[in-house]
């Protein structure tokens, strides 16, 4: 099987298939777009959101906080605590885990959420540094936001810029591969990507504001985490990509990696769906709040599409991420 998260086709055939027992306090449970669970608490719900990070060597523990908590942070909430498990191969040293757990605890300051508990392993079953995260939120019933909200007619939102993870893992862990096809100042700013790397923020406003759904973009980078969108939706979607930003910076790292920006890892974007008539007011209260924002396309009752150049094709389902094309290829 290919490296990377299992396609959707593949999820429904041998994962989702196999999950029967139901219980009545799972509001939300697995399905293609929604990456939380949520339990009913009576006026509350409980919601919840695990990740491992496989495809990064440096800041691993600041990337394993970010990529759950922004989970929980699609549904329009401030998580509240992370539980967080290390499994380290047998060459690791103290000062490795201490590494982890500094990284890990600045982001999860940075937030303003708690590492509640978690596991550390030593163990020949990896061969280089796993960590799995379960990010936990508490919010009201009644304001719930899914992935599958979106709507027919919504306007799509995306915020900052693509491949925002991607680009900083590659310039970070490959950074002698780009030495000399960018210079240091370039190189330098993509690894800085990582200080975006939270959509904490913007869930919250956007949940404050009234969207009809959200789904941050990680794997399959903004075009995996659209098309999930409006599969969770039943619907079709829209996007323009010449709309979409990105960063020269990422342009020249895709370039010389020879991979597809729009379907790079993209942790620190959050997609978004809004009614037309509120998207510019969205739109303008999340960059009065620092965080650019930029309509890129609209939910269509079926057809999912791709503009660009003047022409319209067909989205495609997410395949393996970029990023593991250069993982693999430089192995």
């Amino acid at each position: 099987m290919k490296v990377g998260k299992l396609p959707t086709s593949l999820l429904k055939e041998v994962v989702f298939s196999e999950l029967t027992n139901r219980s009545e306090e799972v509001l939300v449970r697995p399905s293609t777009g929604e990456d939380c669970a949520v339990l009913d608490f009576d006026k509350y719900v409980c919601v919840l959101s695990t990740d491992p990070i496989t495809g990064a060597v440096e800041d691993i523990g600041k990337l394993a906080v970010h990529i759950s908590c922004n989970d929980v942070a699609s549904n329009g909430l401030q998580p509240i605590g992370i539980m967080l498990t290390i499994l380290a191969p047998t060459n690791t040293t103290k000062e490795d885990i201490r590494q982890v757990m500094v990284d890990a605890n600045k982001a999860a300051t940075s937030i303003g959420v708690e590492i509640i508990g978690g596991h550390t392993e030593i163990t020949d079953a990896v061969n280089r540094m796993v960590i799995s995260t379960t990010a936990i939120g508490k919010q009201l019933k009644s304001k719930m936001i899914l992935t599958k909200g979106a709507k027919a007619g919504d306007i799509v939102v995306m915020t900052k810029h693509a491949a925002i993870e991607g680009a900083s893992i590659i310039a970070k862990d490959y950074y002698h591969r780009l030495k000399g096809k960018m210079n240091d100042t370039q190189i330098n700013n993509a690894i800085a990507f990582s200080d975006q790397l939270s959509v904490v923020k913007e869930g919250v406003i956007a949940g404050e504001f009234g969207v009809n759904s959200m789904h941050d973009a990680t794997e399959g980078g903004v075009l995996g985490a659209l098309w999930e969108l409006a599969e969770a939706s039943k619907l079709g979607i829209e996007v323009d990509i010449e709309r979409i930003p990105i960063k020269a910076e990422t342009k020249a790292i895709c370039e010389i990696m020879d991979i597809n920006p729009y379907r790079l890892i993209s942790s620190g974007v959050m997609i978004i769906t809004v009614d037309e008539e509120k998207a510019q007011d969205l739109i303008e209260i999340l960059e009065k709040e620092g965080v650019e924002a930029t309509r890129i396309g609209k939910i269509l009752k079926e057809n999912r599409l791709i503009k660009q150049a003047g022409k319209t094709t067909n989205m495609e389902e997410p395949d393996t991420d970029e990023l593991y094309k250069v993982i693999e290829g430089h192995k």
